[in-house]
């Protein structure tokens, strides 16, 4: 219905800040009619839907639990949300990438190695969500910006690739 979908996968701990995912979906929504799908489940759900309730916008989230397979979630989503507070490579955001989805990622940890500034998506400081929310909206106000970040976020994964690391992981072994 002409709506953009937002995810987020993960285990639902603190570290994941998934009072921060909801935050910026709700600033997101009141400016580009959306969803938000959160995929997963761990200790932090009840604080999600707890906050989701007190935004007034639980009807617009959707709460799948554990899935198998969330490439399919992935292959229906405009924007995958990582506001987490460390991140030692951002394994998440390249599967996200790699589905052609651009990522509104905090700048902590190994997710800057992942998530190109501008170009696969947007990183801001973390718990920043005003920043997160508004670089969402500039990815997700056009058809045109959506499908470029789409394509770039696809195009970057690609150096991800087994073809392309085991051959780096091979000379350094050969060192």
């Amino acid at each position: 219905q002409n709506e953009r979908v937002l995810c987020h996968i993960s285990n639902f701990r603190p570290v994941k800040r998934i009072e921060d995912v909801v935050k910026v979906f709700k600033l997101v929504n009141d400016e580009v009619p959306s969803k938000l799908l959160l995929v997963g489940d761990g200790p932090d759900r009840l604080l999600a839907e707890r906050t989701c309730r007190n935004l007034g916008i639980e009807d617009r989230v959707i709460f799948t639990g554990k899935i198998v397979g969330t490439e399919k979630v992935l292959s229906v989503c405009d924007v995958f949300l990582l506001p987490s507070a460390t991140e030692s490579f951002g394994l998440a955001a390249l599967e996200a990438m790699a589905s052609g989805v651009p990522v509104i990622s905090s700048d902590t940890g190994g997710i800057p190695e992942v998530n190109k500034q501008g170009f696969s998506g947007y990183m801001s400081k973390v718990g920043d969500v005003e920043d997160m929310a508004k670089n969402a909206i500039k990815i997700l106000s056009s058809d045109e910006s959506l499908a470029t970040f789409k394509k770039n976020a696809k195009e970057h994964s690609l150096q991800f690739e087994l073809t392309a690391i085991l051959p780096m992981y091979e000379d350094l072994y050969e060192e």
